[in-house]
């Protein structure tokens, strides 16, 4: 249900972004044509300004809808699905080489 939403909710959204950069397009052509581009070049209709965003924030609603459940990162999570078998032991790090100088002194040399 949250995933057809989300998806209508970015539809939505992208259709009224793209009729607001259209309704941009018409409000800059219409002052051009009437001769007074540079008074309003750089001011926009409040209802166009308005529309972009609402558009940019059902988009993010829509995006939050629409994405797949986080996954857990923690190790509890990842060994519920592995088991011991399948870890790796590392037995390269049981090393005994080092120990035997210091409990019993010098080596036996056979």
């Amino acid at each position: 249900m949250a995933g057809s939403l989300g998806k209508s909710l970015l539809t939505l959204s992208s259709l009224a972004l793209l009729h607001a950069a259209f309704s941009t397009y018409e409000h800059f052509s219409q002052l051009k044509a009437l001769g007074r581009s540079e008074e309003g070049i750089r001011q926009l209709p409040w209802n166009i300004v308005i529309e972009c965003f609402l558009s940019l924030f059902v988009f993010i609603i829509g995006v939050t809808l629409h994405a797949p459940p986080l996954k857990e990162i923690t190790w509890a999570s990842e060994m519920r699905k592995r088991t011991i078998e399948e870890m790796d032991s590392r037995p390269s790090f049981a090393g005994f080489n080092h120990r035997g100088k210091i409990l019993f002194g010098q080596e036996v040399k056979s």
